[in-house]
């Protein structure tokens, strides 16, 4: 069947869902069925189905089938803000009583160096004191990262976006695990980069899976979360990460490391292993403050000119006052007595959401400012989200974090970092009975 044909079948299906007749939260039958019913063959329905997915229409759950979607309009379905006056959970930004004194302290000591620094311009390399300030904040066992190596973004996505614009003209391929940060999704996809799923057990991908990607078409690198991965909350076992470390040496491929959840469980990052095969991408902004914040690469010496230059193409060179104050963040101590304490504070928000969601499939480290929620089978993602919203708690369902539409999993991410702790509770109690007994429940 020719491109036109499928399209127009798509077309006809999109018609039905804009003029009411199909609904947001129904199911569509499945494709063989589908197939049937329009005369068509199955693999003609299945081409169909990934249009409707593509154009945002539908959704697929696995094991559960095609859903139109219950969030139809909506702007962007990998929803970075919560709505005003939503109980946020879905930001994992964490505020604690001292960061207010800090920030105040810190702008009366920068004095007139605030103005010096806010009329100079600084190139991604910074300035060598807060390369070399960076390079000893980073450092830990087994990895003490080269200074002259050290390049300074706006923050963390910033330090992304030059990494994988490095690594990957338009149309190339990258791997990364199949739920993945919904900020990288959008870089690959204005950047023309294809996101490649890679299968994942309960320490991250899995080596056999980047050999068979990459066997299959050549990739132009990785993109991995190893510590605390966002949304699963997967951290790689030193052997994992050693087996990782060797297939890079093996394929000659380049892995940008996002070790942005880092401070919350310290392990040497793969690039303590492979300086020479690793970006590490790493930031201020959940360490300390997400609105006075820096990115730092850790280049390889090789790509450092490249980088550099990537930096500076896409205008994500680090603002001087930032600079300066993350700089003193970093030299005075104060990033990782913050580091610290939010430690002890994820630690006990993830003991109060154990507790609140008895009862449920909650899967994640106990380490994270998230965790992962398997819903019950009278729930679908979507709908479950839409509830939520409805009660003023704002999550994101798993098809944010898909990298293949369709493939997400009936889950929820539950970010635990912003509302103060009562608020919290109140919140995951709610989430519970909703869960468990809502009125909102579509039974199939």
């Amino acid at each position: 069947m020719a491109a036109r044909d499928y399209r127009g079948i798509a077309d006809a299906v999109a018609a039905e869902i804009a003029e009411g007749r199909l609904r947001p939260g129904e199911r569509l039958p499945p494709q063989r069925d589908f197939a049937y019913a329009r005369g068509i063959a199955v693999s003609t329905a299945s081409r169909v189905y990934a249009e409707l997915a593509r154009r945002g229409l539908v959704l697929g759950e696995v094991g559960r089938g095609t859903y139109i979607r219950s969030d139809l309009g909506a702007p962007d379905p990998i929803r970075p803000e919560p709505p005003p006056a939503a109980l946020d959970l879905q930001r994992t930004m964490s505020r604690l009583p001292e960061q207010e004194a800090l920030f105040a302290e810190t702008l009366a000591g920068l004095g007139r160096g605030a103005v010096e620094a806010a009329l100079t311009l600084y190139g991604p390399a910074g300035t060598p004191q807060a390369r070399m300030v960076a390079a000893r904040f980073l450092a830990r066992d087994g990895f003490s990262p080269d200074p002259d190596g050290i390049l300074f973004t706006g923050n963390g996505r910033q330090g992304l976006a030059a990494a994988l614009a490095t690594l990957a003209p338009p149309g190339e391929r990258i791997g990364c695990e199949p739920l993945t940060y919904p900020v990288v999704k959008g870089i690959a996809a204005r950047l023309g980069i294809a996101l490649v799923p890679l299968a994942v057990d309960g320490e991250g991908v899995r080596p056999d899976a980047i050999l068979q990607a990459h066997r299959a078409a050549p990739l132009s690198g990785l993109y991995l979360q190893p510590t605390l991965q966002n949304p699963l909350g997967l951290t790689m076992g030193p052997r994992r990460r050693a087996e990782i470390a060797a297939l890079l040496v093996q394929t000659g491929l380049t892995l940008v490391e996002d070790a942005v959840y880092g401070f919350l469980r310290e392990m040497a990052p793969i690039a303590a292993l492979v300086p020479a095969h690793t970006i590490l991408v790493d930031s201020l902004s959940k360490r300390v403050m997400p609105g006075l914040t820096v990115g730092m690469i850790v280049s390889p010496p090789e790509m450092a000119d490249r980088l550099a230059a990537s930096v500076r193409q896409g205008g994500w060179s680090a603002m001087g006052v930032a600079l300066a104050a993350g700089t003193r963040w970093m030299e005075d101590g104060s990033a990782a007595r913050l580091a610290r304490a939010k430690r002890t504070d994820a630690a006990e928000r993830q003991a109060i959401a154990r507790a609140c969601l008895t009862g449920l499939l909650v899967t994640g480290d106990d380490a994270a400012y998230h965790l992962w929620l398997t819903l019950p089978e009278t729930w679908r993602a979507e709908a479950y989200a839409a509830a939520a919203l409805r009660r003023g708690i704002a999550l994101i369902p798993a098809s944010s974090f898909a990298v293949s539409p369709g493939h997400a999993p009936n889950a929820v991410r539950l970010a635990l970092a912003t509302p103060a702790r009562a608020d919290l509770a109140r919140a995951l109690e709610a989430l519970r009975r909703l869960a468990l007994t809502g009125d909102d429940q579509v039974v199939e």
